[in-house]
């Protein structure tokens, strides 16, 4: 596909969106991860600015049935998803369809389908929210305002790390403040709790234990005063070294690029707040059903923010839950690969959670490719991640099974999923298991 600049890119989907919405209602359909609800956030603000009338749906994947149902006169737009739908869009001759994505394009582009997507402008490393925002800020300059949600949709996606030119521009619009420091979030709370949940990175024996988390403390000589413990960015030099490298003795295989980096505060509800949590919060909201919470929160809806904090704490207890689970249950292992059958026992809309926590922890070696499933209704959600996102494409693997058992499939090179029928269990498992050996065999 042919490569072209996205501030060119954006002008030409902009003008025809434009043209074409002038007298049509539109339908706006985003993704329910923080990505995608962000992305939702700086659109519907947007619209409703430029008097646009407009509705909105979030979901959890896009599949043939629903699209089917899709409405003719309208026009529909999609935010976080749509890149890995255009036969379906094809197939069922839509038309008026506009796609804001970064995910990867395997199929055709139909006609009357209008993309901007990272991956046709140069394979530009940026999250949809920050392409929401930047399409929005060319619609309208004050439109500026909404920056820092682009941020969180950006840190939800854990693209923080690739921060280049467009990303930083939009970093000092959102005026977000950076600070370096121990990857653990919130860096604005008292460190025992953040100790007690931390997922990213996940610390053996201290994640989740108490008696842990003491003595950690203990060989990092950090106190409490009265009862009460710092917060992550109050800790002086001495304090964080001797807190990362007691860390790091619990988990010898981390790097410490891994949990050494930007920490990103932003103004929230007039507070300056750890993007990481906010953008945790958002996420947590749409797994329990409640993407209506996420996006009044990124609006800064008073009445959002305490049902928000309830379901996170909820969303965090399960998450430690999930991984206790995953540590004891019986893994299909291979040499770079593992696979985890959670069945019922972790839920469908936390397993991505689960396998980006353990692409990240550590515990296995980079290159490693590690699959968990989770049933789904009668469907079954599989998440896929590469290890220090270095070697085999985990979407071309995902792919190649998909199209030998059916299912749909969409994601990136080191971070892909696929949806498959609750009957294809174990034939997915056999035929993945299979892939994966041959891809080891050919590397």
């Amino acid at each position: 596909m042919e490569k072209r600049g996205l501030e060119t890119e954006i002008d030409f989907v902009l003008e025809k969106f434009l043209e074409l919405s002038k007298d049509k209602e539109v339908l706006v359909i985003s993704h329910f991860d923080t990505d995608g609800i962000t992305s939702a956030a700086i659109m519907i603000q947007s619209l409703k600015n430029m008097d646009q009338k407009f509705s909105v749906k979030i979901i959890k994947s896009l599949e043939e049935e629903f699209i089917s149902t899709l409405p003719r006169d309208k026009i529909i737009l999609f935010l976080d998803l749509g890149s890995s739908a255009l036969n379906s869009f094809e197939k069922l001759k839509l038309k008026n369809i506009f796609i804001i994505d970064h995910h990867e394009i395997v199929q055709k582009i139909p006609e009357e389908v209008y993309i901007l997507n990272s991956e046709l402008c140069d394979r530009q490393k940026i999250s949809a929210s920050c392409l929401t925002y930047l399409f929005c800020k060319k619609m309208n300059p004050e439109n500026k305002k909404f920056a820092k949600l682009a941020i969180l949709g950006m840190i939800g996606d854990t693209l923080e790390k690739e921060i280049d030119k467009i990303n930083n521009n939009i970093l000092e619009e959102g005026e977000i403040k950076r600070k370096r420091g121990l990857l653990i979030y919130p860096s604005t709370r008292p460190l025992n709790k953040v100790l007690e949940y931390s997922s990213y990175p996940y610390i053996p024996e201290v994640t989740g234990n108490p008696q842990g988390i003491l003595e950690l403390l203990r060989e990092a000589n950090i106190k409490m005063e009265n009862g009460k413990c710092k917060n992550l960015i109050e800790l002086d030099e001495d304090e964080m070294e001797k807190l990362t490298t007691a860390i790091m003795l619990r988990n010898p295989k981390v790097k410490t690029r891994d949990i050494i980096g930007d920490i990103f505060l932003i103004k929230f509800f007039n507070k300056l707040e750890d993007a990481r949590e906010l953008s945790a919060k958002i996420n947590a909201c749409s797994r329990y059903g409640e993407a209506s919470t996420a996006i009044l929160l990124c609006m800064e809806i008073n009445k959002a923010k305490k049902r928000a904090d309830a379901l996170h704490v909820k969303h965090r207890q399960n998450i430690i839950s999930a991984l206790k689970f995953i540590s004891e249950t019986e893994k299909i292992s291979g040499k770079g690969f593992v696979i985890i059958n959670a069945k019922d026992q972790v839920q469908d809309t936390i397993i991505g959670t689960i396998a980006n926590i353990l692409s990240n922890s550590a515990v296995y070696e980079e290159g490693t490719i590690i699959t968990a499933l989770a049933r789904y209704e009668k469907k079954i959600k599989v998440s896929s991640r590469t290890v220090g996102k270095n070697g085999r494409n985990v979407r071309e693997i995902l792919a190649r099974v998909v199209e030998t058992i059916g299912g749909e499939v969409g994601g990136h090179e080191f971070a892909a999923g696929c949806l498959i029928a609750f009957e294809k269990e174990q034939e997915f498992i056999d035929t993945l298991k299979k892939n994966l050996e041959i891809e080891v065999i050919k590397v």
